[in-house]
């Protein structure tokens, strides 16, 4: 109700004066009636005894003249305030009274009930009695008894105290009030300031403001305290503020660290995954779709392990700019980790667009990289894939993707591949393959099937032990199928291992089969090579088997020979050391250095079938293979030929000097079992080609 204090304080203050007035007043009141009933005793006293001495003389006279001291009593009748005057005798005998100003004036009988008062004025019962004995000359001769008025002679003049003094009380109460207000209003005034200013701090959050302190006393102080109160703010503001500040760029940091890749300044995968949910539940409200493009580096790993993650790094950067360079306002390219990209299409689905993008991206990395002084050429390999084959799952979809882009791999690199839902089942083929391997190996679910090798007369002179796997559940599997899974999972020197162990363990049958001397010949990977206790297996398992070393041949293609060379190099050695042959698989296809035949450890060159395939129809391959077989007899290595189809290239081979020829011509890689149904010498073929 009241804004300001000053107003309770003045009701207070009034109040109070008036209250106290009116104390004084009262006090006032009680005291001029203490002084008027003394006045009025006085004065009824001194009545009595005036009447008592003016009647001293009748009542001295015998017999009493009743009649002369009524006389005598009448003649007060003008006293306003006596009520009553009883004369008694000195028997306290009634011996007259007269009544005046009240009709209901005391009765003899009750002035003669009147207690036995002594001599003087006496309160009784809202009168005033007074008594004066009559006495001559020492004698008592009777009592003068007057009774007047008390109660109301006390009204009339405090009625008319007030009625003379209430004006004069009023005008000082409100004098009082007035200066009371006045000297609040004063001493309040710089309260009112300091109240009006933490009022304007408060609502202006100004804290550069100060009170001006002019007032005394505990303002004053207080206006000193709130200033000091406000320097502190400001302080702990300004730093607030600073602290504020440093979260704020901090909290920015953190955010670009959480969803923007800091090397490339692209989004990462963390803000990919939410924005993708959010457009995934999008484009399925709107019966839309959305489509993904993933792409990783092909090449990005030999350049970071042979230049170093710093040159890497910088690669990536121009990833960054000539991907962004590339695609239009809206569309999102964000890196997922390492070399892994990914593209979002802003709306465009079309198969056509999506082709045309995936090309152009392509296209982007055609030109090489130019970083400190060297021009390095990196491609890439992208896989499409769109929601709606994916249910709108995020998971799935970036699965999709993953899966198109290996296949884009597979392929050859450099492409690109849209999915499709055969290759969600390629796939759980490719994870089942992949999970069943060591359950293979465990519970002899591998195959060993053989193939010779046949010379120029026809004779079996060697096997090439290849791998099958009877799966429970796809049935028979190539090893050009599971191998590379094994490779991808580091299982395939377990695979090896077992090949070797059960190629001991026929030998001895094979030897029965085979009268003339033979070798079997058994395919080492880049992933075996690797592997640090390999010489050492293979000689245990000659030990264990008690076999002759001399009825191995191992074979390894160029790549893998060459990729760590001087290990290889060193182990290879040791083979041949120990009376194993070693082959180099594939020739012409790898790295086909020639000088890297003057320093590797190898007894035999095959030559791939490619060339022998096209040989009756490129002259070409002709020259070329019996180049080779010329270059191997002049290293004085043994030659030999695979994929032999036709007698025709047998023909061609032989009259060259191939030491060596295999195919399907003489022979399908079969069991040992079936090793019995296989003829002793395939001449024959070329006679019945005749």
């Amino acid at each position: 109700m009241f804004k300001s204090m000053k107003w309770p304080l003045a009701l207070v203050v009034a109040g109070a004066i008036a209250i106290s007035v009116c104390i004084l007043f009262f006090l006032s009141l009680k005291e001029h009636e203490s002084q008027v009933t003394a006045l009025q005793r006085d004065y009824t006293f001194g009545l009595a005894a005036m009447v008592a001495e003016d009647l001293s003389d009748e009542m001295r006279a015998l017999p009493l003249s009743v009649d002369a001291i009524k006389a005598e009593l009448n003649t007060l009748s003008s006293q306003s305030n006596v009520i009553a005057i009883h004369i008694f005798d000195a028997d306290r005998q009634l011996v007259t009274y007269a009544y005046f100003n009240d009709d209901k004036a005391v009765g003899s009988e009750a002035i003669a009930a009147l207690p036995v008062f002594g001599q003087g004025a006496h309160v009784w019962e809202k009168r005033l009695v007074a008594v004066k004995k009559i006495d001559y000359e020492g004698r008592v001769l009777g009592n003068v008894v007057i009774t007047s008025q008390l109660a109301d002679f006390i009204a009339e003049n405090r009625t008319a105290l007030i009625n003379r003094t209430l004006p004069y009380v009023f005008l000082i109460v409100c004098v009082f009030v007035l200066f009371a207000v006045w000297m609040m209003g004063r001493y309040l005034k710089p309260l009112q300031a300091l109240s009006r200013f933490t009022e304007s701090i408060s609502q202006s959050k100004n804290y550069t403001a100060r009170f001006e302190h002019t007032a005394h006393y505990e303002v004053a102080r207080l206006g000193k305290s709130i200033n000091s109160f406000i320097d502190t703010i400001e302080v702990e503001l300004t730093i607030n503020q600073e602290q504020n500040d440093t979260l704020v760029e901090q909290q920015q940091t953190m955010m670009r660290l959480a969803n923007y890749d800091s090397l490339t300044g692209l989004p990462n995968r963390q803000f990919v995954v939410d924005n993708l949910r959010l457009e995934l539940a999008r484009v399925r409200r709107s019966k839309g779709d959305l489509a993904l493009i993933f792409f990783d580096l092909d090449g990005f790993k030999g350049i970071n392990d042979s230049l170093g993650h710093e040159t890497g790094d910088l690669i990536l950067i121009e990833v960054a700019d000539r991907v962004n360079n590339l695609l239009c306002e809206g569309d999102l390219v964000a890196r997922l980790g390492g070399d892994e990209f990914i593209i979002v299409p802003d709306r465009e689905v079309a198969d056509v667009a999506l082709h045309n993008l995936a090309q152009n991206l392509i296209d982007a990395f055609t030109e090489p990289f130019f970083l400190r002084g060297m021009a390095l050429t990196v491609g890439v390999s992208v896989g499409i894939a769109k929601a709606s084959d994916a249910n709108f799952e995020l998971s799935q979809l970036m699965s999709n993707a993953d899966l198109a882009m290996y296949r884009s791999k597979a392929r050859g690199r450099g492409t690109y591949t849209l999915f499709t839902m055969d290759m969600v089942e390629s796939h759980k083929r490719k994870m089942s393959i992949a999970n069943s391997i060591d359950n293979a190996v465990q519970h002899d679910e591998l195959l060993v099937y053989y193939q010779p090798k046949i010379d120029m007369q026809g004779d079996i002179v060697g096997l090439e032990a290849l791998i099958r796997w009877r799966h429970p559940e796809f049935g028979l599997i190539m090893p050009g199928e599971f191998i590379p899974i094994a490779e991808q999972g580091g299982k395939v020197s377990a695979i090896t291992y077992w090949m070797m162990e059960r190629v001991c363990m026929e030998l001895p049958d094979l030897q029965m089969l085979l009268p003339s001397p033979f070798r079997v010949a058994i395919n080492l990977s880049g992933h075996d090579l690797r592997h640090t206790n390999l010489f050492d297996d293979i000689h245990a398992l000659f030990e264990r088997y008690q076999v002759d070393p001399q009825y191995f041949e191992f074979e390894v293609t160029e790549s893998a020979y060459l990729e760590n060379f001087a290990n290889a190099d060193r182990f290879f050695k040791r083979l041949s050391n120990l009376g194993c042959t070693v082959a180099l698989d594939d020739f012409g296809t790898g790295y086909s250095s020639l000088s890297y035949l003057t320093r590797i450890t190898i007894d035999t060159l095959k030559i791939d079938r490619q060339f022998i395939r096209d040989m009756d129809s490129s002259n070409r391959c002709r020259l070329v293979t019996s180049a080779i077989i010329d270059l191997a007899n002049r290293l004085s290595l043994t030659v030999c030929a695979e994929g032999i189809e036709h007698a025709s290239q047998w023909q061609y081979l032989a009259k060259h000097g191939c030491d060596h020829m295999q195919g399907f011509l003489f022979s399908r890689p079969v069991p040992l079992g079936e090793m019995l149904n296989l003829p002793d010498n395939f001449s024959h073929l070329i006679s019945h080609r005749k």
